[in-house]
């Protein structure tokens, strides 16, 4: 027992008057070895406690630099403005978000080697599917996934959609078809083009809508499913239903955040089709 007076430390010392001086002098030397380890084991447990703590900051700082390399912004492509995929066979796709845009699409963006596709609906964007660049000046004809895919994503971000149809048709032409040029006594509004000549049709294209995380472009890629497990590292299919899009655009966010692909609210808005969803 330790009482203080005055600035000084007494040690009172209990002995026991049934026992010898060496007896009672022995019980407390084995009392000290006790203590002794008793506080040789405190302290390893503190030393392997600073350890797990200094581990787990380590483990904490790596994940952190793991997610910022996941989700660090890059600078946008030119064709991330847009709609826009890679198909299955690794083709891009462009498509229109809205009237300005359909405009650039096909007056400033697509080449006189790349294949147009419309879906024969109401609101349907404009998109092609855009030549590689060895083939420029050649004939160009994609592979029938990549038409298939690039028909489903015409009607998929169309009002198809929207009106809850499982499928629409969808054409395509060559791009010296689409023209400015109104018939007789019509005019022809931002956005809004005539086609000419014979069109190669992708009758009943079923819609099909996926969103994944491309990795080497570092950005969300909604297009259709085959086209998004091909290429995504992470996807989640989407279904027609009543969520509308802003609700299902900030339930997706969720399931992304989580798995470390964090990315605006409003890129998960932009990417979706007009419509009501089912997650």
């Amino acid at each position: 027992m330790e009482s203080e007076r005055e600035g000084l430390v007494e040690l009172l010392v209990e002995f026991d008057l049934n026992k010898s001086i060496e007896e009672n002098a022995a019980r407390y030397f084995e009392l000290s070895k006790e203590a002794r380890k008793k506080i040789l084991g405190i302290g390893k447990a503190i030393d392997i406690q600073k350890q797990r703590d200094a581990q787990r900051e380590r483990k904490d700082a790596e994940s952190a630099k793991l997610a910022e390399k996941k989700t660090a912004p890059a600078k946008k492509k030119w064709f991330q403005h847009y709609r826009w995929f890679f198909t299955s066979d690794g083709l891009l796709v462009i498509g229109g978000k809205d009237a300005h845009s359909n405009e650039d699409v096909v007056k400033k963006r697509m080449g006189k080697n790349d294949v147009y596709f419309h879906a024969d609906v109401f609101g349907a964007p404009h998109c092609f599917i855009q030549a590689p660049e060895r083939l420029k000046g050649k004939i160009f004809a994609p592979p029938e996934q990549s038409l298939k895919e690039a028909a489903q994503f015409a009607v998929t971000f169309s009002k198809a959609w929207e009106e809850g149809r499982a499928q629409a048709d969808a054409y395509s032409v060559k791009p010296e078809q689409v023209s400015k040029r109104a018939q007789s006594g019509e005019h022809l509004g931002t956005g809004a083009f005539m086609i000419y000549g014979e069109r190669n049709w992708f009758r009943k294209s079923a819609l099909s809508c996926a969103i994944g995380f491309h990795p080497r472009e570092k950005a969300l890629m909604c297009a259709p499913l085959s086209a998004v497990k091909k290429h995504c590292q992470f996807f989640f299919e989407l279904a027609q239903g009543s969520l509308n899009k802003n609700d299902a655009a900030k339930k997706l966010k969720e399931v992304f955040d989580k798995k470390g692909f964090v990315f605006p609210l409003e890129d998960f808005v932009s990417a979706l089709p007009s419509g009501g969803f089912n997650l």
